[in-house]
This record gives C-alpha cells, sequence and structure tokens, in this order.
C-alpha cells in the first residue's frame, strides 16, 4: 500500500492543548460489563480505558480535557477527579439527553476554545509507534486548509476491528468514504483534531461526527493521517482478553 504524502506538514510546531474525551456513550455492546459502570472505566491491561487515553493526552502536552457525561456520569465524574494527576478537567454534562458524537461537540463547544483541540474515543486504546501519535497528528495539521484530521490505521493493522474499514486517503492526504459494499483501507481510531470552525452552525441535538466530516470532506477539508502503531477496537467483552494478549506479547 501506498502512503499517503502529508499535507504541508508543521513538524515541531502547533499542538492542542486542549481535548475532547468522548466518555457519554451507553457501551451496549459491552454488556454485561457496562450493568454497572460505564463503558470507559472498563478496565483493560489492569487500567480503565479513560486512564489510558488521559496518559496519552498529558505525554503529547495536553493541559485540559473536557469530559461529556451521560451513563452513569456520577462513577465516572468521581473517577475522573481522582486520575486527573495534572490535567484541568471539565466535565460537559449530557445526563439529561445523550446528544451523540456531533452533539456532544456542539454542547462543549464553548468549553473548547478558539484554537484546534484534540478529540479522543475515551474507548480508545492504542500504542505509539515510532513517534507519539498525537504529535504525529499535530505535526500534519494546515490550520489553513483543514477542518478535521483524522488518526487512522491500516486495516491489517486494526485489532478485533470487524467492519470493513472506513477511508481511503488520495495523493494530497484528503479523506475519501469507503464505496458500498468495498473494503477501506484504513480505519479511523477515534482520535482527531478538529478546527472550531467545524462547530458553527449546527444544532444542539442528537447527531453523529459524521455529518460534520461529511461537510468537510464535500469541502475538501477533511484529511487523514496514518498512525504508526497499535491500535485495538475493544468494543465488546470478547476483545479484552484478546488485546491484553496481544499487548503482552509486545
Amino acid at each position: 500500500m501506498s502512503r499517503p504524502r502529508a499535507y504541508r506538514p508543521q513538524p515541531g510546531g502547533f499542538v492542542p492543548t486542549t481535548a475532547m474525551v468522548m466518555a457519554a456513550g451507553l457501551g451496549k455492546r459491552m454488556r454485561p460489563l457496562t450493568a454497572t459502570r460505564p463503558k470507559p472505566l472498563i478496565e483493560v491491561a489492569g487500567r480503565p480505558l479513560i486512564d489510558h487515553v488521559l496518559d496519552r493526552l498529558r505525554a503529547a502536552g495536553v493541559a485540559r480535557a473536557v469530559v461529556n457525561v451521560h451513563y452513569l456520569p456520577d462513577l465516572l465524574t468521581a473517577h475522573l477527579l481522582q486520575a486527573a494527576r495534572g490535567l484541568e478537567i471539565i466535565v460537559s454534562d449530557e445526563r439529561d439527553r445523550l446528544l451523540e458524537t456531533g452533539g456532544g461537540l456542539v454542547k462543549a463547544r464553548g468549553l473548547l476554545g478558539e484554537a484546534p483541540f484534540f478529540v479522543a474515543n475515551a474507548d480508545n486504546l492504542w500504542v505509539d509507534g515510532p513517534v507519539d501519535a498525537l504529535r504525529l497528528l499535530a505535526s500534519q495539521w494546515d490550520d489553513a486548509a483543514m477542518d478535521a484530521l483524522l488518526l487512522l490505521v491500516p486495516y491489517a493493522r486494526a485489532h478485533n476491528h470487524r467492519g470493513q474499514g472506513d477511508f481511503s486517503i488520495d495523493r494530497t492526504g484528503r479523506l475519501v468514504r469507503r464505496p458500498t459494499g468495498r473494503v477501506a483501507p484504513f480505519v479511523y481510531t477515534g482520535v482527531q483534531i478538529l478546527s472550531p470552525r467545524l462547530l458553527a452552525d449546527w444544532p444542539l441535538e442528537p447527531f453523529s461526527t459524521n455529518r460534520m466530516w461529511d461537510r468537510a470532506i464535500g469541502e475538501g477539508r477533511a484529511f487523514g493521517a496514518v498512525h504508526e502503531g497499535l491500535w485495538f477496537d475493544v468494543g465488546t467483552p470478547a476483545a479484552i482478553a484478546k488485546t491484553e494478549a496481544r499487548l503482552a506479547d509486545g
């Protein structure tokens, strides 16, 4: 597979200091483990999933994390107070209405500031490759050209993933949606950088970030960067053991 070129990368440049951590989902695929705790608190490799994400954010230089909550919010909020460890944690409360990923971003936009920011799913688990994945993503951000930059992993290295992939990338790094009925070469990792521009003009209602991406793709302002390390889809109880075995093997 040929590697698409990075679009006007900025090595050593801007790294977002704010992140949105998406933690409000119901975790239905992780039942029965989520009967008494939210999915971000499910342990993998001895630690809650959200702690793995917070560690990566700290290592990249993120100073503040906005975390949305809905399902069993008191449990998650109490954990965040203990897990902050130098991060400023701000809770975006969705306990009255689950807004999905796009709506959750819209609700939190007043907390995210005016600069581009990281977004990471709270149930993500990844291992850095030769360089820090978040800093790699930031090095390829071009604010003049981009509204969204998604971290993607090659389909063959998307461990436990059962889908058909999500995107391909053209020679300039722009995203191309998977054609219906075909397998795409890259899987979205749940990590991205977004511009606040992308959140403008959307209603406060439940909807998927896919609608935001589709607008950005149509305008030629959605790009992909390729993750060089490991990534795991930890969406079901069965995937936990597989992930832990892979991590134990190094």
